[in-house]
């Protein structure tokens, strides 16, 4: 029971790390969607 404080700071690097890369790939993914959308735009517009 030692190393009890040792688990928990690793489970909380862990869990902040995951938390950063789903914040980050929904980022991404909503920059993505504005980029089909505008592209479908663009499309509308020179047809």
């Amino acid at each position: 029971m030692d190393n009890l404080g040792y688990l928990f700071a690793a489970f909380a690097v862990i869990w902040a790390g995951l938390f950063t890369y789903i914040l980050v790939l929904t980022q991404k993914q909503r920059q993505l969607r504005r980029d089909i959308d505008w592209l479908k735009e663009t499309l509308k517009k020179s047809e």
